[in-house]
Order: structure tokens, then sequence, then C-alpha cells
């Protein structure tokens, strides 16, 4: 009896790759670091409150964001893969305390010249899950305001450093 695993993911996730205008390190801050979060995680019009911040493998980040309509989010990310500057990986967690969501993401910061080459893929459990996200909170579109939220941020960043 012969058998396959299909390993192909690619119906069930989002990839999001944007070279920022940025050295590696300092984008690698910007995601590592809760002080920096707050300016721009999550889409347009929404802001963050962290409610507990373990950046290492087994450690969680627990936040809610606040929508421009009111409506509040709980969120829980556990983190179960870290190098520094690299490589984060952590798994979206849905429970009975927040969002039913469920998805391992894997962010690479990757050198390209004096910018960095950030990729996110976003692998949800099945087509549908990933419809349903897509459909229920916009997480395609969601993902893309948020990397702009970076992009701008970090310009903001660098702006202030060289006036300083």
């Amino acid at each position: 009896m012969n058998s396959t695993i299909n390993r192909d993911t690619s119906d069930r996730e989002i990839v999001i790759t944007r070279v920022l205008s940025a050295p590696r390190e300092l984008v690698y801050e910007a995601w590592t670091n809760p002080e920096h979060l707050n300016h721009w995680y999550g889409p347009n019009g929404f802001t963050i409150t962290n409610k507990e911040w373990d950046f290492r493998a087994g450690g969680s980040w627990r936040f809610t964001m606040h929508g421009p309509d009111g409506r509040d989010y709980p969120n829980k990310i556990i983190f179960l893969e870290i190098v520094k500057p690299e490589l984060i990986v952590y798994k979206h967690a849905g429970d009975e305390e927040t969002e039913p969501v469920n998805f391992h993401v894997t962010v690479t910061f990757e050198v390209s010249g004096n910018n960095t080459k950030l990729k996110m893929i976003s692998v949800f459990d099945s087509k549908e899950d990933l419809d349903r996200v897509e459909k229920e909170y916009g997480a395609i579109e969601g993902g893309k305001q948020t990397v702009n939220r970076l992009e701008q941020y970090l310009l903001q960043l660098q702006h202030a450093s060289k006036a300083n």
C-alpha cells in the first residue's frame, strides 16, 4: 500500500512579502519590543493594549485589539521559535477567552542591502478556516494594512533618530 501526505498549504495560507526601507535589526526590534508594537500592530484604525509579553520560545503575548467601531478583539500568541534577528514563529491561539482563530505564522527578516525583506506566512488549519477569517475579519487586507503601518512607523523612527 502506497500512501502520500500532501504538505502543500498554498490553499490555506496568507503570504505577505515587503521590502522595508530599514535595517534588519530595527525591523526586528519593532516586532519584538511591546513599546514599538503599540504604535503599529494591527490594521488601520486599530489600537492594542498589551496584557502579557513573554518573548521566548514557549512564552506568550496576550493583547486586545481595539477596533475603530469600539469592538474589542482579545488575542493570544504563543511563541514557538525565535532566532534573533532572523525569524519568529508563533501560533495564534483561539480559545474560550480570545477570538476563535487558530493559525501558525512564520516571520522572516532577510537583509537586502540597507533594507529588510520581511516575509510573513500565515498557515490555517484548513481552507475553510482561512475563508472564514477572511470573511469575518478581512485578514488579507488587515495583514497588508498592518505591514503598511509597520513601514510608516519605521520611517518615523529613522527620521527621529536622524533629527537627534
